[in-house]
């Protein structure tokens, strides 16, 4: 069970996403005619949504890593922050993989913050040794 939600779900997540905005971008670019305008940006800034979430989201697997409980939170705020993307989508592109693993983050997110120490006392510590 460790496995199945272990914090390594939010590297996949970052690298999914980060990928499939690149690869949006790219075919948004390559199929697109004619001059930068309006629905060429809105298309790109779909792609770049994608790409921010996965930069976050590594960097919030680095600070789980690190046993950072902020990490955790910023995760949870993302993987929302994508599921309501994919509902504002869904009536033209049905993202159920997506969905499906910023499910799973918010799960693996919610176990790390039960484990994780808390940064009050972590704080309260350090205070002290002054």
């Amino acid at each position: 069970m460790k496995v199945i939600f272990s914090i390594h779900w939010i590297l996949v997540s970052s690298v999914w996403f980060f990928v499939n905005g690149v690869l949006h971008d790219i075919f948004i670019l390559k199929n697109h005619k004619g001059e930068y305008n309006r629905d060429l940006l809105r298309l790109l800034m779909d792609g770049h949504v994608l790409i921010l979430s996965g930069a976050v989201l590594f960097v919030c697997y680095l600070m789980m890593l690190s046993k950072i409980q902020c990490g955790a939170l910023i995760a949870i705020i993302i993987a929302l922050a994508m599921l309501t993307y994919c509902g504002m989508i869904y009536p033209f592109l049905k993202s159920h993989v997506t969905m499906a693993i910023s499910l799973i983050v918010i799960v693996v997110s919610i176990k790390a913050l039960k484990t994780f120490p808390d940064i009050y006392q972590i704080m309260q510590n350090y205070n002290q040794s002054k």
